[in-house]
């Protein structure tokens, strides 16, 4: 049984991780893709152009940013885990929102590539040994485990599906 260290999560992640603190890095992660892909997949094509307010993303955009923040915190683990030190840079999720080409995407390919990215994710986190799952890198100038990145997938994909509840359904 695996838990986050959030001593060692920087502030801006903190909030994610307690989404999932609670629980096995593998449970999190399975248990948020399912509970994600199934909301997504109850929304209909309709509302995917949909913003809660002006300059918010809407429901697609927010959907593609959630795949592109998963594919890259996937491969900083990867990178971490095989022991490269390498400092990765940080990226601006808001330059990354205009280029996924969200308005010409469709709810449901939305959700089945989640589903997909996800048993990726699982995939590349049961490769991982406990000792792999300890290691660590920088990324974006903080210090992160492959654990807590674990973590923080399951955790920002949580935060978003709250949102997605709250604000936009």
């Amino acid at each position: 049984m695996t838990r986050p260290d959030l001593t060692a999560v920087a502030p801006f992640y903190k909030g994610y991780v307690e989404n999932v603190k609670d629980q096995d890095v593998m449970e999190a992660l399975v248990l948020s893709s399912k509970l994600t892909v199934d909301l997504v997949r109850s929304i209909p094509e309709s509302k995917g152009d949909y913003r809660y307010a002006p300059g918010k993303w809407t429901i697609k955009e927010l959907l593609c940013h959630m795949i592109d923040v998963e594919r890259i915190f996937a491969y900083r683990a990867l990178r971490f885990a095989r022991n490269d030190k390498t400092e990765l840079h940080g990226f601006e999720e808001n330059d990354y929102a205009p280029e996924a080409n969200a308005a010409n995407r469709v709810v449901k390919d939305l959700a089945d590539e989640m589903e997909r990215l996800r048993a990726t994710t699982i995939d590349l986190y049961r490769s991982f040994t406990p000792e792999m799952l300890q290691r660590t890198g920088t990324a974006n100038k903080n210090a992160v485990s492959v654990l807590n990145l674990g973590y923080i997938i399951a955790g920002h994909e949580t935060h978003h599906r709250k949102i997605l509840k709250e604000r936009y359904l």
